[in-house]
């Protein structure tokens, strides 16, 4: 039953990563890559952590694409021939940002590192 569950999630998961990239064709959201899908035990509700790919103002492009949440659930409905799609809600992933922001933290301490040393040497 688990592993029924896992197929099923993983099925609906592909599927609105496929509508998305694909098939909303909004030029206000730009390049979205969805990240991850997590949906409910019950499937009543799909929620999707997406990012957009080399753009700016993410949160408003975010507030773009949640106007197509209702287009999405049709679109995974015919796909997937059921009878109630789960309810999909769009969640922008800000994993991606805290990463870059860390590593520009470990590059300037780095590169302070790295000054520092030149400055010993020199004396």
């Amino acid at each position: 039953m688990a592993e029924r569950n896992g197929r099923i999630k993983h099925l609906i998961g592909k599927n609105i990563a496929d509508i998305v990239q694909l098939e909303i064709k909004n030029p206000k959201i730009g390049m979205v890559s969805v990240n991850e899908v997590e949906v409910y035990n019950d499937y009543s509700k799909a929620i999707v952590y997406v990012t957009f790919l080399g753009q700016k103002y993410p949160h408003q492009r975010l507030l773009e694409l949640k106007k197509s949440e209702g287009f999405v659930r049709s679109k995974l409905a015919k796909r997937l021939d059921l009878y109630k799609a789960p309810q999909i809600e769009f969640v922008y992933d800000e994993s991606f940002d805290r990463m870059d922001s860390l590593e520009k933290a470990l590059q300037k301490e780095g590169d302070d590192l790295e000054n520092a040393k030149k400055g010993d040497s020199d004396e």
